[in-house]
């Protein structure tokens, strides 16, 4: 189900202990002794951190794809997350992290209920979105390397995914520059639930018990991220990426209508591939002790015809040894699909002899902006005099788009280690 939702990622991995030996050689030749063998073998593995996130995520708009361009877009989302670190070293001294996070959205839309306005049906209006991961990390720093695995797994109602990446990351010699790649695909599955009219003779309707039939579609996502950080000097970082993916399958949603300039309507139709290609650009500036500029760009271009340039600042600063604020402000700007035409409030503006059609808005031009402030407490005896609990994060963020929809978002993070 397509909607909008209050991101929070989060890792997890899994890790191996290894035999001793009485007589090692270290990865620069030099002999290791029996006692560095058998400090090697009493390692365990350590809990690094935890992370427990709660978020509230609330939206409303008046351009819902559903009706094919205008209704509600009201839509709540309700999401938590832990996520578990540990670490572990081998007997080369490489660093093993392993991350496992477990993740629960729980959302209503008031937009769903009318892919099906007759019954109660409409399969999304309440939905859990479930999507655990984990993943395993080997850090060198004598090469300087680090490499990754992963994988996770997503599902509510009328959706199913499988993810994996790899990743790997070369520090130079100086250790100022670091040049990585990361590469991942994601295997999708939708279930094609249609609206109410516009199904065939004794089609499923999608709901509980009104599935068999229904037809199941994939999606599959192709994505890779090559990138270069330099620090500058001791004040100054900047960084580099370019993150080209290509998605194939089905790219339309079943169940968003469309209407014609004649009156009559169908389902949105869309090209069954896309390659999108951003570039971005991230700076921080270390202002003395207190404040850290931290600034984004990025150009976007896809071969549907869209073409966003999004910009983002965030300025944290440390009121005390232990407190800090951090406000930040995001906007972007977006130039519609060649297949986007919306709702004129009476029919719409696609005409039949058209190949592919939508009148989503997410595919429209607009404007956008997204502001707001965290505030973090860390103090060095941790919070409520107890030692392990490291810090504990508040944020809030509005949301407002140039086509009337507004969301406010709300999150509390807390850090055990």
């Amino acid at each position: 189900m397509k909607k909008v939702v209050l991101a929070i990622g989060l890792y997890c991995s899994l890790l191996h202990g290894v035999k001793a030996q009485q007589t090692l050689f270290n990865r620069s030749g030099s002999q290791v002794s029996s006692s560095d063998t058998t400090d090697y073998a009493k390692r365990r593995l350590k809990f690094e951190e935890a992370n427990i996130v709660t978020g509230y995520y609330d939206q409303d708009g008046n351009n819902s794809a559903i009706t094919g361009g205008h209704g509600t877009e009201k839509l709540t989302d309700l999401a938590n997350s832990l996520e578990l670190r540990f670490s572990k070293l081998d007997r080369y001294n490489r660093t093993h992290s392993i991350t496992a996070d477990f993740n629960i959205d729980q959302y209503t839309s008031a937009s769903s209920d009318n892919i099906d306005p007759l019954t109660i049906s409409s399969a999304s209006r309440k939905d859990t979105h479930i999507y655990p991961s984990i993943a395993w990390s080997v850090k060198d720093d004598l090469l300087g390397t680090t490499h990754a695995l992963a994988y996770s797994f997503s599902t509510e109602y009328d959706y199913k995914s499988h993810g994996f990446t790899a990743s790997y990351a070369k520090l130079s010699k100086d250790k100022n520059t670091e040049w990585s790649f990361k590469g991942g695909a994601f295997l999708d599955t939708y279930m094609a639930i249609l609206p109410s009219e516009l199904r065939p003779a004794n089609y499923p309707s999608g709901a509980h018990g009104d599935q068999r039939g229904i037809d199941y579609k994939p999606r599959n996502s192709y994505n890779a991220s090559f990138s270069i950080s330099q620090v500058i000097n001791q004040r100054l970082q900047v960084m580099a990426m370019i993150e080209p993916s290509f998605q194939e399958g089905l790219l339309s949603t079943p169940f968003h209508r469309v209407y014609f300039t004649n009156g009559n309507s169908t389902i949105e139709k869309l090209p069954g591939t896309r390659f999108k290609l951003p570039v971005g650009f991230r700076l921080s500036y270390f202002m003395g002790d207190n404040t850290i500029i931290r600034a984004f760009y990025r150009a976007y271009i896809d071969d549907w015809g869209m073409v966003a340039h999004t910009a983002n600042l965030e300025v944290p600063y440390k009121i005390s040894p232990f407190f800090s604020i951090s406000p930040f402000y995001r906007f972007n700007i977006q130039g519609r699909v060649d297949y986007f035409k919306p709702y004129d409030g009476v029919n719409g503006q696609h005409t039949t002899k058209e190949t592919y059609y939508t009148s989503d808005y997410d595919l429209s031009s607009f404007t956008s902006q997204f502001m707001g402030a965290g505030i973090r407490l860390a103090p060095p005896g941790g919070l409520a005099n107890i030692v392990n609990w490291n810090s504990l994060e508040l944020r809030y963020g509005y949301y407002t788009r140039s086509n009337g929809m507004i969301g406010h978002s709300v999150s509390l993070n807390i850090k055990i280690k």
